[in-house]
């Protein structure tokens, strides 16, 4: 009888690695050996990021909490401001000085770490000259580049969610940043690192917006009819070829060739019809790529993490549990880990009639995928 019960229970493990992808009410199986790597016990996190040496970057955007600071660097697993306290605060006299409100960070495998600036805390419209790009270099500590977003690529209803480098693109390389809007027009923004010019592309384009009809649930509870995310979620094959995005509500990757969305000559509609369609993926907050070309993507529906290996139509599930409430932002280390911050979205007060069911801490949680970070140059 006990055989029978382990043979039962892998069998069902097995399938829940390829269960089809609808809403679950039932408590997660579990699935890949979570670990914990450290805990918040203040303000809600969505950002981290591992660099080459294996440095952990965090980020806590003003949201609504108490947000002291909006980036720092674990050391000993405590969060200290980063690059230091003073910087965290928003300078009212230039708001290209000073953290507004960070949604992300991520190293650039070239010795910096980038940090994205909304300039719009708790979603307000952002402040103008606020939204911007910082580098930080690794070595000193220091911020060495400061790139403004240009007014015309910067709507009312912009909110810059999360961003990819390729340093084998212009003269100083190129970020490619979604405008994950919850009012207006989603888009993938491409931004050159010498000049600071940008453009929008891809701009209210299906691809980049809310999926028709897209009703998400988590642990049964369906979320607002009215939450409706654009283009959040971002990812960059390791020959810098292809990009792949995601808009938050939908459950659908898509990819299209960066070359063409670098190239002033080639028009929306001709880029529109690049646009490929990969699939269902499941409902993802962030995404992530390795050296060997897999994606990675959360699935905040069922409290799990996906990979799409290279040249494979099927997801897989790597990692599934209780713990993984609200899979963000996912990072891969140097150390054959994929880290991902757990926040609990889901759980703030404005999806709950006003009742915080947040329950702190928050976690940083890694899975071993025996995988190397994506290069960017």
């Amino acid at each position: 009888m006990k055989r029978l019960t382990l043979i039962a229970a892998a069998v069902a493990a097995a399938a829940a690695m390829h269960a089809p992808l609808a809403p679950a009410a039932d408590k997660p199986v579990s699935i890949g050996k979570l670990e914990r790597v450290a805990t918040f016990d203040g303000a809600m996190p969505t950002g981290v990021t591992v660099t080459e040496t294996g440095r952990i970057f965090v980020n806590f955007p003003r949201w609504g909490d108490d947000v002291p600071y909006t980036v720092a660097e674990l050391r000993d697993g405590k969060a200290v401001p980063y690059p230091d306290a003073a910087v965290n605060v928003a300078d009212p006299a230039d708001p290209a000085k000073g953290f507004i409100s960070v949604q992300s960070v991520v190293a650039d495998g070239r010795g910096r770490v980038w940090i994205l600036d909304t300039a719009a805390p708790e979603f307000k419209a952002p402040r103008r000259g606020g939204a911007k790009l910082v580098a930080v270099d690794l070595a000193s500590n220091r911020i060495v580049k400061t790139v403004v977003f240009p007014a015309e690529v910067v709507l009312p209803s912009t909110y810059v969610n999360d961003m990819r480098f390729d340093f084998r693109a212009g003269a100083e390389g190129v970020a490619y940043v979604t405008d994950s809007s919850l009012s207006g027009p989603g888009a993938i923004i491409v931004l050159d690192l010498a000049t600071g010019k940008a453009v929008r592309r891809l701009n209210g384009h299906p691809a980049t917006m809310p999926e028709p009809g897209f009703a998400a649930a988590i642990d049964g509870k369906p979320l607002p009819a009215t939450f409706k995310v654009a283009s959040d979620g971002i990812a960059l094959s390791p020959d810098g070829d292809t990009l792949y995005f995601c808009a938050l509500s939908s459950r659908r990757l898509y990819s299209v060739p960066t070359r063409l969305l670098r190239d002033p000559n080639v028009t929306e509609a001709e880029l529109a019809r690049a646009v490929r369609d990969l699939g269902v993926k499941g409902a993802s907050d962030g995404l992530e790529s390795d050296a060997a070309g897999a994606v990675y993507a959360g699935d905040y529906e069922h409290n799990a993490i996906r990979k799409l290996a290279r040249g494979s139509t099927t997801w897989r599930t790597i990692a599934r549990g209780e713990n993984l409430s609200w899979p963000d932002t996912l990072s891969v280390g140097p150390d054959g880990y994929l880290y991902v911050i757990a926040n609990q979205l889901h759980r703030q007060a404005g999806f709950n009639d006003g009742r915080d069911l947040r329950r702190k801490p928050y976690e940083l949680l890694r899975v071993k995928v025996n995988a190397q970070p994506a290069p960017t140059n």
